[in-house]
């Protein structure tokens, strides 16, 4: 098939879909493919899942459960791996060698490095290349987000295909190679995600909810964000991150970067080195900010004062809460400046809800010089986030550690320990935090 399909055309012209791997990312895809008149789309799942798989799709005629991939492979025009980056070679050595003479296939893989070599390795040469990647979780709208296309081994009409196949997905489609696939989302996604999850494990360590503390320290404003980011990440699955950070030998060297600019940041404000610390931020900030001074800012204080996790406690509480070091933030834009890192760049190309936020709650302590003077003063001066800070910078040295070593053992128990303390607020959270990206990315509270 050469020339572009239509979920329109008639049921026995449309391309066959195969979906390899059904975890939440393969549902959402089959679920929306299918919404939009997609008629012929075999799945497959784990063994251990096909009983459950069928029966979860028996109302929709469109998809076929098939037991392996070997099934899906030899039927499909078009197939999608949908596996965690770790396992995707031994699932490409698996089912590869069954793909239809002529399909085009892709893989979902967050890493395309292992994704781009299990390809090259076990699929048959007279087969075509096209691999894609949604950047954003299962849970957000896939409307308007980007979505990356990479041609690798194909004819420009195998990539229009692809194209057309996906068009329901109504996202932005966004063209690059594998190499620049993981430098973006090395920028965009694996330090952004260490910087959260070393936030979760540091309140998991102190045993307490940041936004139920009896002092009322987490309420309201760029908190929020933080907050509610880091348990929308929690709640997710551990296998998402965890080869995006691992496999990305750009990720592991951002990440080991960001915990040692949290790290020497730290020193500074306990050895009461405010001058030297000021000088470091002032620094950054030039380096990351001075050359997109003009740039608009992501986030509006009215957008984020609409937005609140919990209840200040009546009682204890002072009239205004104690003002805060920042040292994730500080720690992310010296990381950035430390690598050469404009992080502006991304944001019309690949920039996801999470990274957006992330560079818009930055803006707004880096733009506001009276707020960074305060954060600066709080860090050297105000013990009132001390024991916080030191815990922040353990879990960060700790994260870096876990991925410098390749670990996804460590890394799933890391992952699981913090999530399950976190787990009883979950849909708190994740009703917030839907609330807050919406009204953030479309500008209105």
């Amino acid at each position: 098939m050469s020339r572009a399909p239509s979920p329109a055309d008639a049921a026995d012209v449309q391309p066959v879909i195969g979906l390899i791997g059904m975890g939440e990312m393969g549902r959402l895809y089959a679920r929306v493919l299918a919404a939009a008149g997609w008629k012929r789309i075999h799945v497959c799942d784990l063994p251990a899942n096909y009983e459950r798989l069928k029966l979860d799709m028996q109302e929709t005629s469109s998809i076929t459960v098939h037991a392996d991939g070997h099934a899906v492979s030899r039927i499909s025009d078009f197939i999608l791996y949908s596996v965690e980056a770790e396992h995707i070679s031994r699932v490409v050595a698996q089912f590869g060698p069954s793909t239809k003479v002529g399909a085009i296939v892709g893989g979902q893989t967050s890493v395309k490095a292992p994704e781009r070599d299990a390809f090259e390795t076990y699929l048959p040469t007279d087969t075509h290349i096209v691999s894609v990647h949604s950047l954003h979780g299962p849970t957000v709208s896939t409307e308007g987000q980007p979505l990356v296309i990479i041609a690798h081994r194909a004819p420009d009409w195998a990539t229009r295909i692809v194209e057309s196949i996906l068009a329901p997905l109504k996202s932005r489609h966004i063209r690059l190679s594998y190499e620049e696939h993981d430098v973006v989302t090395a920028n965009t996604q694996a330090v952004t995600h260490a910087a959260f999850l070393s936030m979760g494990t540091a309140w998991s360590s102190q045993g307490e909810y940041p936004w139920e503390g009896a002092a009322g320290l987490f309420v309201g404003g760029i908190e929020t964000v933080k907050v509610n980011i880091a348990i929308r990440i929690y709640s997710n699955k551990w296998h998402v991150y965890a080869g995006l950070a691992i496999l990305n030998p750009v990720a592991r060297l951002q990440i080991a970067q960001f915990a040692r600019s949290a790290t020497e940041l730290f020193q500074l404000m306990i050895s009461g080195g405010e001058d030297a610390l000021r000088a470091r931020v002032h620094a950054a900030r030039d380096k990351v900010f001075g050359p997109n001074s003009n740039a608009p800012l992501l986030l509006r204080e009215e957008v984020l004062g609409q937005f609140q996790l919990g209840k200040r406690p009546e009682r204890g509480v002072p009239e205004q809460a104690p003002e805060n070091s920042h040292l994730s933030l500080l720690a992310m834009v010296d990381c950035w400046a430390a690598l050469g890192i404009n992080p502006f760049e991304h944001l019309a190309v690949a920039a996801t809800p999470i990274f957006r936020l992330w560079i818009g709650i930055a803006q707004t302590l880096f733009h506001n010089a009276p707020r960074l003077e305060r954060a600066i003063k709080a860090g050297v001066e105000d013990v009132t986030y001390r024991g916080n800070d030191l815990e922040f910078v353990v879990a960060a040295r700790g994260w870096a550690q876990c991925v410098a070593h390749g670990s996804f053992d460590l890394y799933e128990r890391r992952f699981g320990e913090t999530s399950k303390f976190f787990e009883p607020r979950f849909e708190e959270a994740a009703s917030l935090g839907g609330r807050m990206i919406r009204a953030v990315m479309e500008g209105t509270p």
